[in-house]
Order: C-alpha cells, then sequence, then structure tokens
C-alpha cells in the first residue's frame, strides 16, 4: 500500500491486491461507531466487495461476507457494531428501498455501507463518508475517501 496523501479534500491510497483492498477496510473499521453510513463507489469489479469484507473483518464479523447483490441487504450481527452491507444495484428508486423497510438501518445503531448509492441519491444521509474505489491496473486500484455533510475527517494511514 502506498502512503495515504490528501488531495482537494479527499485522502487517496493506491492499494495492489485485493488482500491491501480489504486491509484497508479493516483499518477503516477500527475508526467507524454506530450510525456511520459509508458510501462505496466504483464500476463492476473496483474492488467494493472486498472493501467491504475488510470492514467486516475490522468490525470483527465472524459470517462469511458476500455481495448483497440480490437479497440487496445482508445483516452481519457478529462484530463489535451490527454492519449493513446493502448493494443498490438492482433498485429503480428510493421508493423500493422505504418499501422495504431498509432505510431504518441507515445511520441507526451500527455501520452502513452502501453499494451503488447512485440508484437512489435521495436516501443517501447528508453526512456520510463517499469512498471511491477505481481500478487502475490488474490488482491496484485508487481508493479515495471523502467525508460529506460534516462527517469527520478519517486517515487511513
Amino acid at each position: 500500500m502506498n502512503n495515504d496523501s490528501w488531495i482537494d479534500g479527499m485522502n487517496t491510497v493506491i492499494t495492489n491486491s485485493a488482500a491491501e483492498t480489504r486491509e484497508l477496510g479493516k483499518r477503516l473499521a477500527e475508526k467507524l461507531k454506530a450510525g456511520d453510513v459509508i458510501l462505496l463507489e466504483g464500476d463492476l469489479g473496483a474492488g467494493k466487495s472486498e472493501f467491504a469484507r475488510g470492514v467486516a473483518k475490522g468490525l470483527g464479523v465472524t459470517e462469511t461476507v458476500t455481495s448483497p447483490s440480490f437479497t440487496i441487504l445482508n445483516v452481519y450481527e457478529s462484530g463489535k457494531l451490527p454492519l449493513y452491507h446493502f448493494d443498490w444495484y438492482r433498485l429503480e428508486s428510493s421508493e423500493e428501498l422505504y418499501e422495504l423497510g431498509m432505510d431504518e438501518y441507515l445511520g441507526g445503531n451500527g455501520i452502513a455501507l452502501v453499494e451503488w448509492p447512485a440508484q437512489c441519491p435521495d436516501a443517501v444521509p447528508e453526512e456520510c463518508l463517499r469512498i471511491r474505489i477505481t481500478a487502475t491496473g490488474e490488482n491496484s486500484r485508487q481508493i479515495e475517501t471523502e467525508p460529506c455533510g460534516g462527517f469527520r475527517m478519517i486517515t487511513l494511514e
């Protein structure tokens, strides 16, 4: 992992393997608290689920962490805080999220990780941490963190 740096209010880190991406997620988890909402952005295959697995490990989740692509939400309660792992890729509107009652997990008593937040932008809380993952090579990723709406600054050093 390359040293992180701040560019235009964003913390940027380069990882060179899936293991490093998971490790970065694990380090982030150590700095999270109940109610935090983390947005994971990136193309298909960018590493969002790998990052989520790292967050889960950092929280002490013991279950196997899978992508919630078809279930929309996976809940993990074995860690020090509940982890609510969303995948909004298949949602067509925020109404679907509200109809399923899943919006109550955002900002609740655990950590909410949201993949594909652009699918339901009006459901995204104002205060959140936006994480953009970009593939820069076969195994390397550029990971940018940006606090939004008063979310505290978190460095991943």
